[in-house]
């Protein structure tokens, strides 16, 4: 039988130590695992309110953002709207216009089918004239190409002044109460001299004889004096421009003419008639051309 072992002094215990290091090693590991627990609730994000709140807030800007995108169209759709009252409203207007003029007394649409008849007139009176202003051109430039020739020809200076034809009364057919009224013509046209103040030139064809307002105007006027009359004076190419001018005041207005031969190119002096020469007042500055008489039986 086996004795005990007998102390060879003072043995010292290791359990106190062992306790203690067994139970630091327990809370350390408890809190470890306590921390680890925690970050895992991190890591997973917001609690459940939080999460809510955030998938509200999401929402609701979402939700903005719509409505930005419905005032932005609703705002053009607005200035449309407006755009298409506004076309509506004129619309409206113009067809209370029209039906005005389509109700209005057969006066009234006598009056406007007049003055329709009297523009298209004078359109065609203005197309005719420049139709015969074009002709006119072309004969004008000729002439005086024809007389910078002859010019150069005679070796004529510019310089030097050509003498004025004196104009005298024939002494028939003048009474005290005539009135007198001189156009002068040439083959560049016709002028009307001094008749409202100034002298009035214009062509010698018939297309411009007959539509030209201010002409007609001048015998329009001198017509209503029947102790009128119109001397034409004739330069030495002006027999035709006379025919035209003259045959235009007799024909249609019924104005007594006469006509004076003018030799040479030199001014007119008029002043033996001064006691004799009428005026007519000017023509207007927009006037339309007085409808064309109708030719004497």
């Amino acid at each position: 039988m086996a004795q005990r072992r007998e102390s060879s002094g003072d043995e010292v215990s290791l359990f106190p130590f062992l306790s203690i290091l067994a139970c630091l090693i327990g809370a350390l590991v408890l809190i470890i695992v306590v921390l680890v627990v925690a970050q895992a609730g991190k890591a997973e994000g917001r609690t459940p309110d939080e999460i809510r709140m955030a998938q509200d807030f999401q929402r609701m800007k979402k939700e903005l953002e719509e409505r930005k995108k419905l005032d932005v169209i609703l705002k053009e759709k607005l200035a449309e709207l407006e755009k298409l009252q506004k076309q509506i409203d004129e619309t409206q207007q113009r067809y209370i216009k029209l039906r005005k003029l389509l109700d209005s007394s057969k006066e009234v649409q006598e009056q406007n089918k007049e003055i329709s008849q009297k523009l298209q007139k004078e359109l065609d009176d203005l197309l005719t004239e420049i139709d015969g202003l074009k002709i006119q051109q072309t004969e004008t430039k000729k002439e005086i190409a024809a007389l910078m020739a002859e010019i150069k020809k005679r070796q004529v200076s510019p310089d030097k002044k050509i003498p004025p034809v004196v104009v005298q009364p024939s002494g028939s057919g003048m009474t005290d109460e005539t009135k007198v009224y001189f156009v002068e013509c040439s083959s560049g046209g016709l002028k009307v001299l001094g008749a409202w103040g100034e002298d009035y030139r214009l062509g010698a064809t018939p297309s411009i004889v007959v539509a030209d307002v201010s002409y007609n105007h001048f015998l329009t006027e001198v017509a209503k004096n029947k102790n009128s009359l119109i001397l034409f004076l004739i330069r030495d190419d002006g027999q035709g421009a006379y025919n035209t001018g003259a045959g235009r005041a007799e024909n249609d207005y019924n104005i007594r003419t006469g006509k004076l031969p003018i030799p040479g190119r030199g001014v007119l002096d008029l002043a033996l008639f001064d006691k004799y020469r009428g005026k007519i007042p000017p023509p207007p500055a927009t006037s339309s051309a007085p409808a064309t008489p109708a030719p004497k039986k």
